[in-house]
């Protein structure tokens, strides 16, 4: 786990970093420069595009990490790579085709709750073809063990760029409109900055010959294009459906409360970024002793450090939400259940990339649908029963549930369980922390509350955690660390 814990270290200071001023964005700038209309409008555009993008990606930024590493000789990495750069376009070339020919009946339809959709639903395109090249040379310096860079401009470029127009609007240089096009215009910058880092790390000779098991690649990444756009739709169809069942502003409401709920997950999107490489090579090599201490480490080292953050948030949510507009304030329980179901996507560790880079891949395709069928029903009935916490509960009860048909197949097909002697006892812990530190409040300013309230949980969390040895990696690292600073 050295070259995991070292780079997963480094992008873990870098999401902490982004989360921030994702944060700031999210929670302030957003929702003092733009209109809770505009920022809805903004947030439905977004997560348009993210359902869009895998299709349009076409798997690839999969096939590549699954692939790369059974190819032995340059030439053969080189035809590899060139396919990749190409396959996508035979998918967003006929998808721009076809939705130019029929943009005012595809506006109209997205359209058909609000109405000021209809004047930027083009972005939705644009962005998810950007994001797609994004993600595909992203896997391309993943799969050279280099994921810092690319995890730099994937969470913070972005958000940055976000505060930066936010601050033009402020300073009215820009207006919303604008601000929408140069939004637009900066993932394609994004883009851009990926590819020349891509080439940099490695540049191939390309070619229009195809790789001898190029058949095998284009299976992959069938399979893989419909799980992926399965799976896009659990993250982000909440926010596109609410539009369409509800006032557009409900979707800045929702998003607020996700995004806080979201912090729990940036340790695994750290350390993902170099699991899925390390996953691919061990069950490529056939080494299931390795496999299977990634798979138990990154269990308990992510349960051990997001069930921190879960603790820091949900504890901490009824001051956090006293220093925004009131409007916002009925997101506790949307942050309470998705947060629940972040912290159960990270306790079961890199089985996602176990699964994805291995022969049973397939199996992926009908869970896929199978959870974007769940998701959507669920919403359909849950939104207008129970509104915005709806959406949140359709998204736990469909994680709690899916996951854990995740968590049996690997069992099944590879005899692996992610938990070790102190899984159930660090769950136990979460808990308990959970109840007994509900009740503790203070009279103070609610920012002074939260740091208070915080600074308390942090100390005596890691205290418990280091005496009971819960995990020897992050024991090391605390030992390191006061060491280093006698």
């Amino acid at each position: 786990m050295g070259i995991v814990l070292k780079q997963s270290s480094r992008n873990t200071i870098i999401i902490f970093v982004a989360f921030a001023i994702g944060g700031i964005n999210t929670l302030f700038l957003y929702t003092q420069f733009l209109t809770d209309t505009y920022y809805g409008l903004v947030v439905f555009l977004l997560s348009a595009a993210n359902l869009l993008m895998p299709l349009t990606a076409f798997g690839i930024q999969y096939t590549i990490v699954k692939f790369f590493a059974s190819y032995k000789t340059k030439s053969e990495r080189d035809k590899f790579l060139s396919s990749a750069i190409l396959l996508p376009l035979f998918i967003a070339v006929p998808i721009g085709f076809f939705g130019n020919v029929f943009y005012e009946q595809i506006s109209s339809f997205l359209a058909s709750e609000n109405s000021m959709i209809k004047d930027y639903t083009y972005v939705i395109y644009l962005v998810a073809i950007a994001t797609a090249y994004f993600e595909i040379f992203y896997a391309w310096s993943k799969v050279q063990l280099q994921s810092v860079f690319g995890n730099g401009i994937k969470e913070l470029y972005h958000r940055i760029s976000t505060m930066i127009l936010l601050g033009l609007i402020w300073l009215e240089v820009i207006n919303v409109q604008q601000f929408i096009w140069l939004m637009t215009a900066s993932y394609f910058l994004r883009m851009l900055l990926m590819m020349w880092y891509a080439f940099k790390l490695y540049t191939p000779k390309f070619t229009l010959k195809l790789p001898d098991n190029f058949g095998e690649i284009l299976k992959y990444s069938f399979y893989i294009i419909l799980a992926g756009s399965a799976g896009a739709i659990l993250l982000d169809i909440d926010k596109v459906m609410l539009p369409q069942k509800a006032a557009i502003e409900l979707t800045a409401y929702y998003t607020v409360g996700v995004f806080i709920a979201s912090v729990i997950e940036a340790p695994g999107r750290a350390m993902s970024q170099i699991l899925q490489p390390l996953t691919s090579k061990a069950i490529q090599e056939g080494n299931t002793d390795e496999l299977k201490s990634l798979y138990k480490k990154s269990s308990i080292n992510l349960l051990l450090i997001c069930g921190l953050f879960f603790l820091l948030i949900n504890l901490n949510i009824t001051e956090l939400y006293t220093l925004l507009p009131n409007k916002y304030s009925g997101g506790v329980f949307i942050v309470l259940m998705i947060s629940i179901a972040k912290l159960y996507t990270m306790f079961l560790g890199n089985n996602g990339a176990i699964i994805s880079n291995s022969k049973y891949y397939k199996v992926l395709l009908p869970y896929g649908i199978a959870m974007a069928l769940s998701v959507t029903y669920l919403n359909i009935w849950l939104i207008d029963v129970y509104g915005m916490n709806g959406a949140a509960l359709s998204t736990l009860l469909v994680i709690l549930f899916f996951n854990t048909i995740k968590l049996w197949y690997v069992k099944y097909k590879f005899n692996l369980l992610p938990f070790t002697n102190k899984s159930f006892l660090m769950v136990l812990l979460i808990v308990v922390f959970y109840g007994v530190f509900s009740f503790l409040n203070f009279d103070f300013h609610p920012l002074v509350n939260i740091v208070v309230k915080s600074a308390i949980i942090i100390i005596c969390y890691l205290f418990v955690v280091f005496k009971l040895n819960i995990s020897a990696e992050i024991n090391q690292l605390v030992l390191k660390f006061t060491k280093g600073n006698q």
